[in-house]
């Protein structure tokens, strides 16, 4: 439990590296589907029914090595499952199954997991996601916490629930930095020049860079992403930000390459589990929330079969196992009390491990750091082509 495991061993979120760019890009444009009537979506699902099987689709190191949590559904439901770790990136994920579902034919999975983003907005919006029937996602209505309810890439959770959730924040070395980092400013103060990591990804990247300027990124126009390209820019021909990185950042900050670095949550608190002098902050002007969510792709076999896997795991005792082990924020509230339960009969380095995931921010954030996250920029395929090159222009360069 207490050994550092990296979630994501290639760049995760977004996805933009040149090859995921391209991939991304075929055959986006002008295929917008017409959001589904209700009454369609109600004639969908009563068509389907049970089949006893369910293939799911996941990222790798996001499910117990033993499957305890589908094996438990396999006992309670009889519904066999395939458990595939097949998604490496969402741009490259997209960019295969893009000319899959454009053809009307099926990906043979039933539940896929995806980052929001670009590459989720045009899954929505091509009409590659299958309206969900939330009339079967009791244990969703009950137990996801209300944020989990409330996100506008996907206003009622109409395409999709969350798997996991992670905040985009600042590390820092205490032992190369003695002051307390407060602000997103410290990624551009001099005083740590050569020193400071950046995240390559356009979209995270551009995130802290309009945050730094008091703009929401959700609400950003063409002129706000031109402005934090300047300050972005300005950073750089500085000398201030060392490398532009991917997740080897972790590796970086906890040696001491740099000092102080963009960081995702899950890996900074892994590294804080190994007992290394990493620091965590959400910073005062704010930081990015991102989630990993489930889907059912058009085409797939076993809808029914799939709603019922992705509902199990909203059963609070279900979802702590999971958190415990993905180490990530979870959308289920109750699993901080059901760990702090575990970790009261705990002993030795189990009980020190559990002791830090129920007292730790990065796993169970606070109520004003929630009020601080932003989500990324919403992009039309149009928007992406002004978008991507002002921040590619920075970390390319």
């Amino acid at each position: 439990m207490t050994q550092p495991r990296t979630r994501r061993d290639v760049f995760r979120l977004a996805g933009f590296s040149a090859a995921g760019l391209a991939l991304a890009a075929c055959g986006v444009q002008g295929q917008k589907a017409a959001p589904p009537k209700a009454d369609a979506v109600a004639d969908y699902w009563a068509k389907q029914k049970k089949n006893g099987k369910v293939v799911f689709a996941n990222w790798p190191e996001y499910m117990p090595e033993d499957k305890g949590p589908l094996e438990k559904f396999k006992q309670d439901t009889g519904i066999a499952y395939e458990y595939k770790e097949v998604i490496q990136e969402n741009a490259e994920f997209f960019g295969k199954a893009d000319p899959v579902l454009r053809a009307g034919q099926p990906l043979g999975y039933d539940i896929v997991v995806m980052t929001n983003g670009i590459q989720l907005q045009h899954m929505i919006e091509l009409g590659y996601a299958v309206p969900l029937d939330h009339s079967k996602l009791p244990n969703f209505q009950a137990n996801a916490g209300q944020k989990y309810k409330e996100r506008s890439y996907d206003p009622g959770n109409k395409y999709t629930v969350p798997y996991t959730s992670g905040v985009t924040g600042i590390a820092y070395n205490t032992k190369y930095v003695k002051d307390e980092i407060t602000s997103i400013e410290s990624l551009f103060d001099p005083k740590y020049k050569g020193r400071v990591g950046m995240m390559a990804d356009a979209q995270e990247i551009a995130n802290f860079g309009m945050i730094a300027l008091g703009i929401d990124p959700e609400k950003s126009t063409e002129a706000d992403w031109n402005k934090a390209g300047e300050k972005l820019k300005a950073q750089r021909d500085a000398g201030i930000v060392r490398k532009y990185y991917d997740q080897s950042y972790i590796d970086a900050v906890s040696k001491g390459d740099v000092w102080l670095t963009m960081a995702w949550s899950g890996d900074v608190f892994q590294r804080q589990l190994a007992g290394e002098p990493v620091k965590f902050v959400v910073p005062a002007e704010g930081g990015t929330i991102w989630t990993d969510n489930m889907l059912i792709p058009k085409g797939a076999a076993n809808p029914v079969d799939a709603l019922m896997l992705m509902d199990y795991l909203y059963q609070p005792a279900v979802a702590a196992e999971l958190d415990e082990y993905i180490q990530y924020v979870t959308p289920v509230p109750a699993v901080q009390d059901l760990l702090r339960e575990k970790a009261a009969t705990a002993k030795g380095e189990d009980k020190k491990a559990l002791e830090d995931m129920v007292g730790s921010a990065l796993m169970f954030p606070s109520e004003s750091d929630y009020a601080k996250l932003r989500n990324y920029t919403r992009l039309t395929t149009q928007q992406e082509q002004v978008f991507n090159p002002i921040f590619q222009s920075i970390t390319q360069a």
